[in-house]
């Protein structure tokens, strides 16, 4: 039988605030106790020097190949899928492997035929990965009829929250891609409240973001990129209550920006191999005329108006047309992005456990509190003050159990 596990000495910091040096207790998969001593008998880790956080959550990924392992490798316990087939038909194994972060997924979104994201793939471009038991639906829609059709069908085939692309092309550098309508994103937003289910959307410019706005999307896959924001703007998405995911990394990349100093960090590079670092040190520059600066000031106005920022990268395959981002690694590049932009390290720190989990309704994670997963990561340093310490790895646990080094 297993004995318990004591992390001794570390600085917690609980999802939601900093509660100083505690002892925190790991039984099985889950966290027994917070505070007090060790109890008898139990494996003693030192955390002496290092902060202790729950696991990171990625908010918006694609997965590929190897993407979950290198995720965990990086501390980030959970990703959240916003397209791919790791929805709850196909995800048995992953459930219970130790080795690699735990996912939820959207399934694939709903978008026309001919819509985003297939503008994305270069042409003759096929992902090299085996199909999974079970091929997901794809729910091409151009009316209100079958937007609605779909999320039924979608939420009985798996699919943990419904997600919608309002996508015209303008910033992919593709004017005039089909994109839903007004009508069509309002049937399926409602049909998808009609179940309770958690809706998102994909939205790259202020009109597509009015768009899901006015039809009662839950959240945000993205801020925003064509324009600065306005007074208005920012109150209709406090005031609409929706959650943002900004996803500062893919703006960076959008724009031409590389990940490259964050592939030159010896803490990243040891985690990767080559097919990634030569994807960090790439981007998808299809938005070259975007300013960095106007979207650090949107999110620092979000966040000002009180709107919940969860942390995302959107990252997806290691191709460098998906360039400047890489599964776990970008998640710490979002910290420091996020931070840049005016978030506390705390803020930045909620947005990747906390706060995401309450708004994607996970929990039992996010936090470190009895009774919820023991998902954690010890990093040495503080991250509340000093964000980039979140790549300090020292040890991570999935359900309890440690991942080898």
């Amino acid at each position: 039988m297993a004995v318990p596990t004591a992390i001794t000495n570390a600085r917690v910091f609980d999802g939601e605030k900093t509660l100083g040096i505690r002892t925190v207790v790991i039984d099985g998969d889950r966290i027994a106790r917070v505070g007090g001593v060790a109890p008898s008998g139990s494996e003693i880790v030192d955390g002496g020097g290092a902060t202790l956080l729950p696991g990171l959550i990625d908010a918006h990924v694609h997965s590929a190949p190897g993407s979950l392992a290198l995720a965990l490798r990086f501390g980030v316990t959970t990703e959240l899928e916003m397209q791919g087939m790791n929805t709850r038909e196909n995800r048995g194994a992953i459930t219970d492997d130790d080795t690699v972060a735990d996912v939820r997924s959207a399934g694939f979104a709903i978008t026309p035929p001919g819509g985003h994201p297939s503008e994305l793939m270069p042409e003759g471009f096929r992902p090299k990965w085996d199909l999974p038991p079970v091929m997901p639906l794809m729910p091409f829609s151009s009316t209100p009829e079958e937007a609605a059709a779909f999320v039924p069908q979608l939420l009985a085939r798996g699919s943990d929250f419904i997600k919608f692309m309002i996508d015209d092309g303008s910033v992919e550098g593709h004017p005039g891609l089909p994109s839903l309508d007004q009508a069509t994103l309002n049937a399926g937003v409602a049909e998808a409240k009609k179940y309770g289910a958690l809706t998102v959307a994909h939205a790259l410019t202020a009109e597509a973001t009015r768009m899901a706005a006015e039809a009662g999307v839950d959240g945000l896959t993205h801020v925003f990129m064509d324009q600065p924001h306005t007074p208005a703007l920012i109150e209709l998405i406090r005031d609409a209550g929706m959650f943002v995911v900004p996803c500062v990394t893919l703006n960076a990349s959008m724009m031409g920006i590389t990940a490259g100093g964050l592939a030159d960090d010896p803490r990243v590079a040891a985690r990767l191999d080559g097919k990634w670092d030569e994807a960090l040190r790439s981007s998808y520059n299809r938005y070259p005329q975007g300013k960095l600066d106007d979207v650090y000031d949107t999110v620092r106005a979000l966040d000002a108006a009180g709107v919940d920022i969860l942390t995302g990268t959107d990252v997806s395959m290691p191709e460098t047309f998906f360039g400047g981002l890489a599964h776990g690694a970008s998640l710490h590049h979002e910290l420091q992005y996020l931070v840049a932009a005016g978030l506390t390290p705390p803020r930045a720190l909620r947005a990747a456990t906390a706060t995401t989990a309450r708004r994607f309704h996970l929990g039992d994670r996010g936090r470190i509190a009895e009774g919820l997963r023991a998902d954690l990561l010890l990093v040495d340093g503080d991250p509340t003050t000093t964000i980039t310490d979140t790549l300090n790895t020292r040890a991570i646990w999935r359900r309890g159990a440690r991942l080898a080094a």
